[in-house]
């Protein structure tokens, strides 16, 4: 049975990098002693960021996921890989009628399809080797669906179901497959990037607290860590069972109102 794997000296491909979730997990990882080869649209922030972790090694690789055949030829660009993170993701927040038939397509580009062919990629060498390990940053909104949220929900819906099924295909090669799922995260993410704050009687959780998460599933082989206080997570898990009395609860004017703030603060352009 598989136990988790130690980060030391091991080489991690992280997307997503320079946000704020991103270098909360890249230094929690390097902290652990982990090589890492940072991942994320502009060079001179990776290179900058890449500078300060401690230990040494870590390398940058530019991409920008929402291209046709980025996420394959990033996973070409880390070689043996033996762990990924996949974190980079868009916000998809707002009505589905304000979006643009190609701001669907990057938003299922860059959430869900570069994960899963980067995963598709990087675990053939994993299961040769016998060891290595695929982390997806999901959400809770992949348990619980809000409002003005629905291309959003539809991407960490899938990740997170792809992760599951993934895993038991995986396991018995040595392959470890966890999720990590944040809620309202404070000074990082979506809902921080809007300046929204989560309805009563949801609270919050710390950037630090996603770092931690993403190294207990590699070392422990989780299945899913949810990072938020347990009201939330007691709620998207009663939301996952119960779809018909959450959609009754997103209805109140407090979602409402939160939904409209993290969608009003994701304007098209960064879709």
């Amino acid at each position: 049975m598989r136990r988790g794997m130690e980060l030391a000296g091991r080489k991690a491909l992280l997307t997503g990098a320079t946000g704020g979730l991103g270098r909360a997990i890249a230094e929690a990882m390097a902290a652990r002693g982990a090589v890492l080869l940072l991942s994320a649209r502009r060079r001179e922030a990776l290179e900058e960021m890449a500078a300060g972790l401690p230990g040494e090694g870590h390398r940058v690789l530019p991409a920008d996921l929402a291209e046709p055949g980025a996420a394959e030829r990033l996973a070409e660009e880390a070689g043996e890989a033996d762990i990924l993170v996949a974190n980079a993701g868009l916000p998809g927040a707002g009505l589905l009628d304000d979006f643009t038939p190609e701001q669907v397509s990057r938003a299922l580009r860059v959430n869900l399809e570069a994960p899963m062919l980067m995963a598709q990629a990087l675990s053939v060498g994993m299961v040769e080797r016998g060891d290595g390990h695929l982390v997806f940053i999901s959400s809770l909104n992949g348990k619980a669906a809000t409002p003005r949220t629905s291309v959003y929900c539809a991407t960490k819906f899938g990740l997170r179901g792809f992760a599951l099924g993934l895993r038991p295909d995986l396991a018995a090669k040595g392959v470890g497959v966890s999720v990590v799922s944040p809620g309202f995260i404070r000074d990082a993410g979506m809902f921080a990037d809007a300046g929204a704050k989560p309805p009563p009687p949801l609270g919050t959780s710390r950037p630090e607290q996603v770092g931690a998460a993403v190294v207990r599933a590699i070392e422990r082989d989780k299945v899913e860590v949810m990072v938020a206080p347990l009201v939330d997570r007691a709620l998207s898990h009663l939301a996952l069972v119960t779809p018909g009395i959450s959609a009754r609860t997103q209805s109140t004017s407090f979602s409402q109102k939160a939904a409209e703030s993290v969608a009003s603060g994701h304007p098209p352009e960064k879709r």
